[in-house]
């Protein structure tokens, strides 16, 4: 989570009566939420993880439960955040609806995933950067990584912008803040390969807002 941590409290509402944090983990996200006013359940798919986060020494509420299908009423939640874990989502349009879905009118959905173009290219020995993948194709891929001595594999599907963007706009939810974080000076100074990230953005942040009225369907007959 690190430093990307603070530039997505950035896009974060203030605290209402409800915050879910889906695809929780052991709650890292869920206790920054709770440290600045948020009441946070967390959710995750994972029995283990979900234990984790309630058992914590800070704990979290965490519910076993699919993001795709939540087990919580229509219109009751203030904020769903969504923090480095909707790449990793086999049905991710199913569980944008969802968060559409228990969100009030007016609610927030706070979103950060690895960023679609970082995805698809990679940077070459002369700095420069390759788009060598598919960017408007969806596609997976293993992302390895280790923490706390354990290996961990996540399959990610890759997913254009567009493809999130419909997928918002399909649960009613319209975009208003976009950002793409990059290292500050401080962060380069003490890890210098950042640097290349201050070209290319490595992440993606979004806002959307929960709107009053239903979504608009392409093949719905519109009104003259």
């Amino acid at each position: 989570m690190g430093a990307l941590a603070p530039q997505f409290l950035e896009l974060v509402p203030p605290p209402g009566e409800l915050t879910l944090d889906i695809g929780c983990g052991e709650s890292r996200m869920a206790r920054t939420l709770a440290a600045v006013g948020h009441r946070v359940i967390g959710v995750d798919v994972t029995e283990l993880l979900a234990r984790a986060a309630s058992d914590h020494n800070d704990p979290v509420p965490a519910v076993v439960a699919d993001g795709a299908a939540l087990p919580f009423r229509d219109g009751v939640v203030d904020l769903v955040a969504s923090f480095m874990t909707l790449m990793d989502t086999d049905d991710f349009a199913a569980a944008v609806f969802e968060a559409g879905r228990v969100l009030r009118p007016g609610g927030r959905y706070c979103i950060a995933i690895v960023h679609p173009l970082a995805e698809s290219g990679r940077f070459r020995e002369d700095g420069s950067f390759l788009v060598d993948r598919p960017y408007l194709q969806v596609w997976r891929y293993p992302d390895e990584l280790r923490r706390q001595g354990i290996e961990m594999t996540f399959h990610t599907e890759h997913r254009s912008i567009e493809s999130y963007s419909r997928a918002l706009e399909d649960a009613g939810l319209v975009i208003e803040a976009i950002r793409e974080p990059m290292p500050d000076l401080a962060m380069v100074a003490e890890r210098p390969s950042e640097e290349r990230w201050r070209r290319i953005p490595n992440f993606l942040m979004l806002r959307a807002r929960k709107t009053a009225m239903a979504p608009i369907s392409d093949t719905a007959d519109s009104p003259p």
